[in-house]
């Protein structure tokens, strides 16, 4: 009989066990993993008990526990199918002539994104944009996100005048994506679903959503409509906040479909603030000014105070947070918040951290939420942009060893859905054949590995009796990769709750 997604099988024939803090006697022999009720019920030698009803063979491959990206904005990563990519644009003319081409969408708009201007030798410029694409309303997405760039029929038609430049930054580029986002669920949740089944492809078994909506709804639909490719929990934004705590929601709790039936896919995650900007906008709060302007320091969007007091509410009312910080001066307001409020939960990119400030994440108990691909899209910015900085740039490697749990994610759409290279990156510091990357900040193969998991690094990664069967089988062995196997890691199944999500 030969397994189909959907299918839950009873055995996992013929394994091989990897995984940190393993207390198995198993070795590097191949075992059965026995399955029943959506749990692991039994490991044994391969072949020493009955394989009855639905057989996996694993042939070998690497049973792991399922991995989890623990950032993720999800219908702006699922829309990007259909946005121009402009990560290879070279300036900002460059830019401006892809979009030139680029394909009119149903509403009437050009879109791409995942530009870095940061790299460009021209700026962007709106008549430059407006010679290109004309009178259709065109926008560009910076690749961080915390910027946008119109040409004026987008921005008349978003209710902006023209200023000459046709770039929005923060929470206008907020807004702009909001909007952008807000397409009709019959375009967009088809869209989130191919997203969910490519990430299942990659041993994925669940994410934590933080797109900027109200997003209990859109997972009742979703469930309501059979999705069942992953395990979700998603973000609450402030100004959703007082209406989470009016329906009584905690973090933790499940969703019901929008028909009413039980599923423990989906679960009500933490409140998310975002605190200062980015690296790439130049907007990000640090300590020391950016090279050629002596009065940016970034910006610190949400002050302390306001900070202290949505951190209070949300914890009095059992709901952890997701607190994004980016400068160093932000994770330390950060920090500051979560001693000040005894909130749980996570700093969400900690990209630039003071050196003091790193061991208050394990001594808070706040967990260190990073994206290690983005140390090295942002390798050469940090060593020109923050040159000037002295707190520690992307601090994989000083976090884990004061005890911090990292938790690791791809912040997708910025990185790609792809928990194999968020490991690869955090190992190896490295891509594209180049030196290591400030190899002092690498981490062992195991810590990647269980930061890529639910529980993070702290609660390691291993299979056992008793666990709930979300695993995944791969190719070969994370512990002993090299890069390249790494990053090109192939998985045959994808299970979650004992249920195939992913099979080849």
């Amino acid at each position: 009989m030969t397994a189909a997604r959907g299918d839950a099988p009873d055995v996992i024939a013929n394994a091989r066990l990897t995984g940190s803090e393993r207390i198995d006697p198993f070795g590097d022999e191949l075992v059965d993993v026995h399955l029943a009720d959506g749990l692991v019920v039994d490991i044994a030698p391969a072949g020493a008990l009955p394989r009855r009803g639905l057989v996996v063979d694993a042939d070998g491959g690497r049973a792991i526990p399922g991995l989890w990206d623990h950032h993720v904005h999800v219908v702006q990563w699922a829309l990007s199918a259909q946005r121009v990519p402009l990560g290879d644009a070279t300036s900002a003319a460059h830019a401006a002539s892809l979009m030139a081409q680029a394909p009119t969408l149903a509403d009437g708009r050009r879109v791409g994104s995942g530009f870095r201007d940061a790299f460009w030798s021209d700026a962007p410029d709106l008549a430059l944009l407006d010679a290109a694409t004309g009178d259709v309303a065109t926008y560009l997405i910076n690749a961080d996100v915390h910027s946008v760039w119109l040409n004026s029929a987008a921005l008349r038609r978003e209710g902006f005048e023209p200023d000459g430049v046709g770039v929005l930054r923060e929470e206008p580029a907020f807004e702009i994506s909001r909007r952008l986002n807000a397409v009709d669920v019959s375009v967009s949740d088809p869209l989130v679903t191919r997203m969910a089944q490519d990430a299942a492809s990659r041993g994925v078994t669940g994410l934590v959503d933080f797109d900027m909506a109200w997003n209990d709804e859109a997972w009742a639909r979703r469930l309501a409509a059979g999705f069942d490719a992953l395990r979700v929990s998603y973000g609450i934004y402030p100004e959703f906040l007082e209406r989470a705590i009016a329906q009584g929601l905690q973090t933790g709790d499940t969703v019901r479909g929008a028909d009413g039936a039980a599923s423990d896919l989906v679960r009500v995650g933490p409140l998310k603030v975002i605190t200062d900007g980015s690296l790439g906008t130049r907007t990000a709060a640090c300590s020391h000014h950016y090279p050629g302007d002596a009065h940016n320091h970034g910006l610190l969007t949400v002050d302390l105070a306001t900070l202290v007091d949505l951190m209070t509410r949300a914890t009095g009312a059992g709901i952890a947070s997701a607190i994004h910080a980016i400068g160093d001066v932000a994770n330390s307001h950060a920090l500051e918040a979560f001693g000040a409020t005894g909130a749980w939960g996570t700093i969400e990119h900690a990209q630039l951290v003071a050196h003091a400030d790193i061991p208050r994440f394990a001594r808070l108990g706040v967990g260190a939420s990073v994206q290690p691909e983005h140390a090295l899209d942002d390798r050469d910015l940090t060593d020109t942009v923050w040159a000037g900085q002295t707190a520690q740039p992307y601090p994989l490697r000083a976090l884990a060893d004061t005890g911090a749990n990292l938790l690791f994610g791809s912040d997708a759409p910025v990185a790609p859905l792809d928990p194999w290279a968020a490991m690869a990156a955090a190992v190896f510091r490295t891509r594209d054949g180049r030196e290591a990357w400030q190899p002092h900040q690498r981490v062992d193969a195991a810590t990647a590995l269980a930061a890529s998991t639910r529980g993070g690094s702290a609660a390691g990664a291993r299979l056992e009796p008793g666990d709930v069967a979300d695993l995944a089988v791969c190719e070969h062995d994370p512990l002993a990769a090299d890069e390249a196997a790494l990053r090109g890691m192939r998985v045959s199944a994808t299970l979650v709750g004992g249920r195939l999500t992913h099979v080849v």
